[in-house]
Formats: C-alpha cells, sequence, structure tokens
C-alpha cells in the first residue's frame, strides 16, 4: 500500500461497552445480558486497557471518541468521565474533540443524558429503529414510539449534536408506508441519520426465523425501491449520503466513522474490540468475563495482534474506502490492487466512475455495493 497513513492524522479512541438489557433479534453485534456488572472494576479495566494502548501510541493528537456497544448509555457517567479523562490526558485532543455516545432511547437512559453531558459526551447516535410500535415490538426493541421521541427531545436539549437509527426494508413495508416514516423522521431537525436496511445476520434469532420460512423481508427490486426514495427524500432535505448507510448535513458527519472509513489509526479497547495501530490489527477478547480476565492477568485485554502485510491494509483500506461518497485515492493505496478490468466494466455501466486518481461508486452502484467490492478489490 502505497502513502499510507501516518502518525501525523489524528487519532481515533473506540470504547466497547457489551452489556445490553435485552439481546435484540436481528443484532449480531458483541453484547451481553448480564443480570449484574460490577462497575469498579470495568472502570478499572477500561482504563488499564485504555494505557496500554496509549503506551504505544505516544505523542498523537485524538480526533474523536465513540462509546459503543452493547448499551453505552448503560455505563455510570462518571465511568465514561474517567474514559475521557483518561483519554485527553494520554493523548493532545483536538480543540473540537468528538465524543460520541450510543444510547437507547428510553426513558431510564434518557435521565442520564444530562449527566453524560457533563462527563463530556457531545454528540449522541440514539437507536430509535422504528417510528412504528408494531414494528418496534417486531424488532424486540424495549422502548415504544412515545418513548423514543421523548428521548430524542431530550437529547436534543443535551447534546451539540444528535444522531439517530432507523432500521427500513422491513417484512411488508411499502414504498408508502416508509417515505412517510422517513419523512416524519427528518422533521425533527437531527444533523445526521444513520439508516440501514434490515438483512438477516447469521447466528441471530432472525436468521433462524428465515431458515424456517417465517421471516422474509423485501427482495431486490423491492429494497431498490426503498432505496431510492430514501435517497430522494435525504437529498432534498440536505442529509445527502455520504456513507452507504449514513447520511448528514454537509460538516456533519461523524468524525470517528470517517476514520474507520479513512482508514486512519485507531485503538479499540473493552471487550472484542478491534483497533488499526500503525499497520497493525489488534482484536481484543470477546467475552466480557474473557477480557477483563485478561486485563487482570496482563494488564490489557488483546487477544490478538497481527502485522498486516501491504496487500492487506490495500484491500481494507479499498473495502471502507469505497463506502464512502468521496471515495478512495488510488494514489494512497496503490492501483495495482484494484482489478482494472472490472473497473472499466462497471463503469461502462455507471456504477463505479474514477477521476485522476479517485475511484469512486456511483449512486447507482451504492445499492450493489458488496457485488462491486467482489469484483473491484484485487486478490
Amino acid at each position: 500500500m502505497n502513502g499510507s497513513r501516518h502518525s501525523s492524522d489524528p487519532l481515533a479512541l473506540y470504547v466497547h461497552w457489551p452489556f445490553c438489557v435485552s439481546k435484540c433479534p436481528y443484532c449480531d453485534f458483541n453484547s451481553h445480558v448480564r443480570e449484574v456488572v460490577d462497575q469498579d472494576a470495568w472502570r478499572k479495566a477500561l482504563l488499564a486497557d485504555l494505557a496500554h494502548e496509549a503506551a504505544l501510541l505516544p505523542g498523537r493528537r485524538l480526533g474523536s471518541i465513540f462509546f459503543g456497544g452493547g448499551t453505552p448509555s448503560l455505563m455510570p457517567p462518571e465511568t465514561v468521565a474517567a474514559v475521557i479523562d483518561a483519554a485527553v490526558a494520554a493523548w493532545t485532543p483536538l480543540g473540537d474533540l468528538e465524543v460520541t455516545l450510543e444510547a437507547n432511547p428510553s426513558s431510564v437512559e434518557a435521565a442520564q443524558f444530562a449527566d453524560l453531558a457533563a462527563a463530556g459526551v457531545n454528540r449522541v447516535s440514539l437507536g430509535l429503529q422504528a417510528l412504528d410500535d408494531n414494528a418496534l415490538a417486531f424488532l424486540g426493541r424495549a422502548h415504544g414510539v412515545a418513548e423514543g421521541l421523548g428521548a430524542l427531545e431530550t437529547a436534543q436539549r443535551h447534546f451539540a449534536r444528535v444522531s439517530f437509527d432507523l432500521i427500513y426494508a422491513r417484512p411488508g413495508q411499502s414504498v408508502a408506508e416508509w417515505e412517510a416514516e422517513l419523512r416524519r423522521a427528518l422533521g425533527f431537525g437531527t444533523e445526521h441519520l444513520s439508516l440501514y436496511q434490515l438483512t438477516i445476520e447469521t447466528g441471530t434469532r432472525f436468521a433462524t426465523l428465515a431458515a424456517k420460512g417465517d421471516l422474509v423481508i423485501p427482495d431486490s427490486d423491492a429494497a431498490a425501491d426503498l432505496w431510492d426514495v430514501t435517497q430522494a427524500l435525504t437529498g432534498a432535505a440536505g442529509l445527502p449520503l455520504y456513507e452507504v448507510s449514513n447520511h448528514a448535513r454537509p460538516g456533519a458527519e461523524s468524525r470517528h466513522n470517517l476514520s474507520y472509513w479513512r482508514y486512519t489509526d485507531y485503538a479499540g479497547i473493552g471487550p472484542g474490540a478491534h483497533g488499526r495501530r500503525t499497520g497493525h490489527a489488534t482484536v481484543r477478547h470477546k467475552k466480557p468475563e474473557n477480557w477483563i480476565g485478561a486485563v487482570a492477568r496482563n494488564g490489557h485485554g488483546a487477544q490478538e495482534e497481527t502485522v498486516l502485510t501491504p496487500n492487506e491494509r490495500a484491500a481494507e483500506a479499498l473495502v471502507m474506502g469505497l463506502r464512502l461518497a468521496e471515495g478512495v485515492d488510488l494514489a494512497r493505496i496503490g492501483a495495482d490492487y484494484v482489478d482494472s478490468a472490472a473497473v472499466a466494466r462497471l463503469a461502462t455501466h455507471g456504477l463505479i466512475e474514477q477521476v485522476g486518481t479517485r475511484l469512486r461508486v456511483t449512486a447507482a452502484g451504492m445499492p450493489v455495493l458488496e457485488a462491486i467490492l467482489r469484483e473491484v478489490v484485487a486478490d
């Protein structure tokens, strides 16, 4: 990989909180339900894991912190504050440091928003998922629409930046139904929306139902129609697509997630967290008990660390970067890692385009991004 990113780029920190109140039937994230969590032990372990990464990444500027999960809004605000304080002490924070926390839109968790804002969180991502009570029940969500919108209003009062998620292409969902739901969502005035088509992930309860024929999601033609109305409405509202599932007002993009998609360095701490550290791929122990045990033994929760070859780094940079509307700069990655014949073939169909050294998937190509990536990224 030519011209790879280096230590002058701001660092991103990902913090994984693995606990949830319940497991959603569509979710394949590293989330776990536990009746009791030793909060003091978890805070100390997260700080130890962070200190390990900080020692290996000295002198860096810090551009963003992201608390993901699981359900990070279940974290005690004092734990959030302790992690933020340790991070800004270990690295040099940018003046506009972005600190995002994923939150469930329950009234119980919304009651913590003021304390989380005081702890240093300045951006929240709410898992609303749907604006229909029947759909929320189908998705296994514990909140209803009214409670979710109450949490959204509370979030907008306490945080400078607010995003929320919706899942569409649900079984039986018509274009008209989704258009009405999305118009309502856009009316809330947030700067960012994450809009995901429902997919069946291996190992989930939905996968079991789908295998039995008890769950059928829209076919590719219906999904394409839903995609088209999504792009039209978000674009008209001033929140165009900047990544295959993410829409924002210009300048309001998730800076943390852009660090992944632009393939810059990020440290990952907490159970199952991944990191990319100067050409090294790091993976933490996934099961909470295994991770916290490893921290107690070793001072960190890392399970694996591998040196990525130039080919591996280039492939990852392409797969991540082509998710973005801006595409990737082949001068940085290296044109040798792209199947030029596949690019030429796909370009004739209007699915991908190259202008100078920049390669990008077009709006027409985004709905079939995964198929494009399989063809374009050279073996």
